[in-house]
């Protein structure tokens, strides 16, 4: 079945990595409603229901948004290319990409509302039990002893999912990224923090499950308002990490050599090449069989 790992695009260097040849679907913490079956044992006839709807919306997916993707991607090479990644455009790269998110967050919402609809008293309660141990497992690993430390972590991460795309950085450029790292402040803690609130905010739902429209339409919300469901410093946060990240990438580009700008192509040209020759109809085939 499907596993949501991740579409790691420039624009979210700084948030998840990515296999360039296994690709699936991870979105933010909402992406709990498709690790259902990781934190609980799911019975047959939900396990058919999702693997379905899974298999429809990868079709879906498939054949009409990895054409839009594979075509930014063409523009993305072409602009590393030519040489023309200033900050507007670096930025305008990073909206496009959050533009994807929309439509499929959409299109999974029926499928997401009936699995979690599904769930009987003793699943919600190993849910929420799971959900705890997974959130003291993020702490015990993302929070350090110090917040300095925890800065000096989170600056090592960075660095490591930047390398992916633009190869071993260089003296100046890892001392940018440490620079950006040490002025994000308690983003570690917050970003805990707002998971923590969206999953009680969606625990709260799940109380409501037999009410279907009631129900549709706390998930939808919980969906569509993540960021304002995980508190108000979660969206400060969000706000300023937006325009931050274009800012790193940005100034990354510009302090890069000839080498950093020809992995980047060529990695975008990887992806590309991925998603041209995905073909709709292996995937169904692939998940029919898994």
């Amino acid at each position: 079945m499907l596993r949501p790992v991740c579409i790691a695009l420039i624009g979210l260097l700084l948030l998840a990595g990515c296999s360039s040849t296994k690709l699936a679907y991870r979105y933010a913490d909402w992406g709990i409603i498709w690790w259902v079956d990781d934190y609980i044992p799911m019975t047959a006839e939900q396990e058919s229901r999702l693997e379905q709807d899974i298999r429809e919306l990868r079709q879906w997916h498939c054949s009409t948004e990895l054409p839009l993707y594979s075509r930014w991607l063409t523009q993305l090479h072409s602009d590393v290319h030519a040489g023309d990644l200033d900050q507007a455009t670096v930025a305008g790269h990073q909206e496009t990409l959050f533009s994807f998110f929309q439509p499929l967050v959409n299109r999974a919402k029926p499928a997401a509302t009936r699995l979690l609809a599904s769930l009987s008293d003793d699943q919600v309660q190993q849910l929420a039990a799971n959900m705890e141990d997974s959130q003291e497992e993020l702490e015990a690993e993302f929070l350090a002893d110090s917040p300095e430390k925890t800065r000096a972590a989170r600056a090592e991460r960075t660095i490591e999912r930047i390398e992916r795309w633009l190869g071993s950085l260089n003296k100046r450029q890892r001392e940018t990224v440490s620079a950006w790292s040490g002025a994000r402040g308690e983003q570690t803690e917050i970003w805990l923090e707002g998971r923590r609130n969206w999953q009680q905010a969606l625990l709260e739902a799940l109380k409501e499950r037999r009410d279907s429209d009631s129900f549709a339409d706390r998930i939808s919300y919980l969906i569509d308002n993540n960021e304002a469901v995980r508190g108000k410093r979660y969206q400060q946060m969000i706000s300023e990490s937006r325009t931050a990240l274009s800012e790193l990438m940005t100034e990354l580009l510009q302090q890069a050599d000839q080498r950093h700008l020809d992995h980047l192509a060529e990695r975008a040209a990887e992806l590309e090449r991925d998603f041209d020759t995905l073909a709709c109809a292996s995937e169904d085939t692939e998940s029919g069989n898994g």
